[in-house]
């Protein structure tokens, strides 16, 4: 499993750029920008771009109106990457009842761009948010977004998104098999392991990577 850092805002103006240029043929200002992705000033927006020139990811030049330019790293890494769906919410805590026997909504809340490095060959992959801190030892907080491989199996240790049949409930777990029994172990000393019969379970998907807000 890996741990990756994200800013959501700044993730957010990159792609906003991106749309711009793209659909236009020029540079959003910053005024486009507070508007396009609903900021609450241009100072705001200055941070952000500030931040992305120190990463590489884009150059302008302050003296000039619509001067923002997507570095060629930036565009390289984005003919390698994959928009992947984020589905919705799980419970890293107690389990969340859903409305149906459907885990979670099968139409994307949103997307999120991923390399093909994190992706790899993997023919089925999406994302979830977290709620709660049962996993937090694990390196997953309460906010931060799971990316899931869409497999029904999972070795003893991992981290699965599982559906719990009777309680019509979802939960991000470590899963593991004993006598006549599944453990859903949370990691979180100061919180108690699920246990189930092994008929009552469906795995779901097994988490891959982890995505964390910066500014949280």
């Amino acid at each position: 499993m890996r741990k990756l850092g994200i800013n959501k805002t700044r993730e957010s103006i990159l792609k906003f750029i991106h749309g711009f240029i793209d659909a236009r043929g020029y540079a959003p200002t910053v005024r486009d920008i507070v508007k396009g992705c609903n900021l609450s000033s241009t100072a705001v927006v200055q941070h952000h771009l500030h931040m992305l020139e120190r990463e590489g990811r884009i150059h302008r030049d302050p003296r000039v109106v619509r001067s923002i330019q997507v570095s060629e790293r930036e565009k390289s890494a984005g003919e390698h990457s994959f928009l992947v769906p984020v589905l919705g919410t799980i419970a890293a805590g107690k389990p969340i009842p859903v409305p149906d026997t459907d885990t979670w909504s099968k139409t994307p809340e949103e997307a999120i761009r991923l390399t093909a490095d994190i992706v790899e060959d993997r023919v089925s992959i999406y994302a979830l948010k977290v709620q709660g801190t049962s996993m937090i030892d694990g390196l997953i907080n309460d906010g931060d977004i799971v990316v899931m491989d869409a497999t029904q199996t999972a070795d003893d240790g991992e981290t699965v998104a599982v559906w719990l049949k009777d309680e019509q409930e979802v939960t991000l777990k470590k899963i593991y098999r004993e006598p006549g029994r599944i453990r859903l172990q949370p990691a979180n000393i100061e919180m108690e392991p699920i246990y189930t019969r092994p008929e009552n379970i469906e795995v779901q998907g097994k988490v891959v990577a982890v995505l964390r807000r910066l500014d949280q």
